[in-house]
């Protein structure tokens, strides 16, 4: 039995990391217990039962510089000729240092603030200390326990949440967290318990009675202030992290609110979590939630301990803090003061001192007793990061916590749940396609098979197929709006890129269906286009394929262009190229040979030559006959009878017979001198569809490089 019992011991201390947290999420484990949010137990390590967990996040001499980007102005001509008679080597750009030399420590179960004025280096800190700073511009260290803490880890066992609120406004809050227990949990857990979990998180955020209110924005009332950022938290806890991290979570909160949520922080620590957090100015009642502080000047510590210390600290270095004024409000007016005068280095170098003669033999007497190892494993057993598999620590590749399917389903249906809410977005662009569909099928109601019949169609097509693109160009906002909340959960890996991916394309294509059958429907057979039913299809599916591509390539730039004014200006200068090269305004032999390429690259271009072969396709039929070739000349006056002796004349020189019902131009003639003889109509059909699966391959390559969450 003993031997038994050693082997099993040897056994569970042999698991690795890796392995240990490919078990989170099971249900089969029997110490599983991620649903008791508020129970705080001390679990022993594996090897050493009765041993409280404990984790020390600990950083060290954290500097981090960066250099300020060269101003650009236009030199004077006197200061030209000086500098041209006397050349000077261009003097260094001068770093600034956002931290300088920065340590301290977070525990478990405790609140680490770190304060300062603005720009003292307190979002800077919290970037640094979770991992959104390059390695290559940070120097110091970081570490957990003692050990470093390798980026795919600290994904898996911590969460940041930003100073912004970036929500779906559209969702409530109960969806809002739903959502995320659906990212954040392994699909190993059944959805009775994320429901359950969720309802747990609710009422541990203090949230029930706003539970089915939306989140809101600008022009639609929703949760408060305080809600709104409770909710932001519960997003981003949803999993239990062991480390959390906070960009100024109190920030344009009233007292009250401000209040309300540094006790849900409370009560997240207390539950075995670190917190750490940046704040500007907490009040007396929050001052009493806190554990520990870290003030800030210039990148540069000037008091690190607890809250009770903070008034003997201020006394020894000669400014006593008076009685019934708040401690923290004291400091920040003292630090200001100071930097006003000439600098903070008096009290840095204060603080230093002081730390070594006080503040370190106390805080060298309390360690963590557990490797980070032990640690995790313990605090999995117990119920804490319910993140999914996880993937082994150092594995090549990072594991999320659902497969691909799950995300896509997951992210489409939050985007129609959310787009669902406000129909009159989509019934003001299907409304745009119905008005210029009708203002296209009276202007150009029936047209006629004559020589102003095929320039009329010219025209047509070329309006109605630019409208496709011009009006896909209100896709551009809606990446734009969610940027950074795609940021945010991408950043801790709650869902791959290429599942964001796949369900925008896949959830933007029922409207476009809607779309192209509205202004097919609309145009086709009151203008009077040839083809009769197959004709119709084929002119909505290269409708269709135009709504495809076009919405693909505004996608792709909004993944490239951060303002919305920019990309729209980008979006109509570039649609309006393709619509000059694209065999329109000036037939492809008469394009430059430099500038050809850009014919080839026209989105246009294809589903212009697609329905002018699906309306001239035809050789059979005759769109100019002897008696037509005169119109639009002099000679269009000439009575019949004269039309008819010059047609013989001209018949009688050629060698042929002409009279006024001959053939001479038909739908095949038509397409020869536009140039359109290279692709087939189905060929032309495909290409198009091609380019918006291109661009969204484009958009995907420009969220893989270009939403990199990290300062440099």
């Amino acid at each position: 039995m003993m031997a038994d019992g050693a082997a099993e011991g040897s056994r569970r201390r042999s698991l690795t990391l890796g392995r240990l947290l490919e078990r989170v999420g099971d249900p089969s484990g029997r110490d599983h217990r991620a649903l008791e949010l508020d129970e705080i137990t001390a679990v022993g390590s594996p090897d050493q039962p009765g041993r409280s967990i404990v984790f020390v996040l600990t950083f060290t001499d954290l500097t981090y510089c960066v250099k300020p980007q060269k101003k650009l102005w236009r030199r004077s001509y006197a200061r030209a000729v000086a500098e041209e008679a006397a050349p000077q080597p261009p003097p260094p750009l001068k770093t600034k240092t956002l931290l300088d030399s920065v340590s301290g420590e977070a525990r478990e179960g405790e609140i680490l603030a770190v304060l300062g004025a603005s720009g003292s280096g307190k979002s800077t800190l919290i970037d640094a200390l979770a991992n959104r700073i390059v390695k290559e511009s940070l120097k110091g260290s970081v570490t957990l326990n003692g050990e470093p803490v390798e980026s795919k880890l600290l994904k898996v066992i911590s969460a940041y949440v930003m100073q912004d609120d970036l929500l779906y406004p559209m969702l409530t809050v109960e969806e809002t967290l739903t959502f995320s227990a659906e990212f954040r949990l392994p699909r190993a857990l059944s959805r009775s318990k994320k429901k359950v979990r969720v309802q747990a998180l609710i009422d541990q955020l203090g949230l029930r009675s706003a539970a089915t209110t939306i989140i809101g924005n600008e022009g639609r009332r929703g949760v408060s202030g305080g809600e709104r950022r409770r909710v932001s938290i519960g997003i981003d806890i949803i999993h239990d992290p062991i480390i959390l991290f906070l960009d100024e979570p109190t920030s344009g909160l009233d007292s009250t609110s401000a209040f309300m949520v540094v006790k849900v922080l409370q009560r997240i620590a207390r539950s075995g979590s670190i917190v750490v957090m940046s704040i500007h100015q907490p009040s007396s009642r929050i001052l009493c939630l806190l554990d520990r502080l870290l003030f800030l000047s210039r990148g540069q510590t000037v008091y690190s301990g607890t809250p009770e210390n903070l008034p003997l600290f201020f006394s020894e270095f000669g400014k006593s803090v008076p009685e019934n004024e708040n401690r923290t409000e004291f400091a920040l007016d003292l630090i200001r003061e100071l930097e006003a005068a000439g600098g903070t280095k008096p009290l840095v170098d204060f603080h230093r001192s002081w730390q070594r003669s006080i503040l370190r033999p106390s805080a060298g007497k309390e360690n963590h007793s557990l490797s980070l190892k032990d640690a995790i494993a313990a605090s999995i057993c117990r119920g804490k990061l319910v993140a999914g598999d996880g993937g082994p620590v150092g594995a090549a590749k990072l594991r999320f916590a659902n497969p691909l399917f799950l995300e896509m389903a997951v992210l489409a249906k939050r985007a129609a749940t959310n787009s669902s809410r406000t129909p009159e977005i989509f019934g003001v662009r299907l409304a745009a396609i119905l008005v210029t569909g009708f203002i296209l099928a009276t202007i150009f109601r029936r047209l006629d098979d004559s020589p102003k019949g095929i320039q009329e169609r010219l025209g047509f097509f070329a309006i109605a197929m630019s409208t496709m693109f011009y009006t896909c160009a209100d896709a551009l906002p809606v990446f734009l709006h969610e940027r950074y909340i795609f940021m945010r959960e991408t950043a801790y890996n709650a869902y791959r890129r290429s599942s964001y991916v796949v369900s925008n394309a896949v959830i933007s294509f029922p409207p476009l269906v809607i779309l192209s059958a509205a202004f097919a429907a609309t145009t086709f057979f009151a203008v009077g286009l040839a083809g009769g039913g197959e004709g119709f299809l084929f002119f909505f599916l290269i409708i269709l394929a135009s709504f495809w591509a076009g919405s693909g390539f505004v996608t792709f730039l909004s993944g490239v262009v951060s303002h919305v004014m920019i990309g729209y200006t980008i979006v109509v200068a570039i649609l309006a190229y393709f619509l000059l090269f694209s065999g329109f305004f000036i037939n492809r032999d008469r394009i430059p040979d430099y500038w050809i390429w850009f014919h080839y690259l026209s989105l246009v271009k294809y589903p212009y030559e697609a329905v002018l072969q699906n309306e001239f396709g035809d050789s059979r039929k005759c769109f100019v006959r002897g008696s037509q070739i005169f119109d639009g000349t002099p000679l269009g006056g000439l009575p019949a009878a004269a039309r008819a002796e010059v047609l013989g004349a001209i018949g009688r020189s050629l060698g042929v017979g002409l009279k006024a019902e001959s053939c001479m131009i038909t739908g095949s003639d038509v397409l020869k001198q536009q140039g359109v003889t290279d692709l087939s109509k189905w060929s032309c059909l495909w290409i198009t569809v091609a380019w918006g699966f291109f661009f969204r391959v484009l958009f995907y390559l420009s969220l893989l490089l270009g939403s990199k969450n990290k300062r440099r």
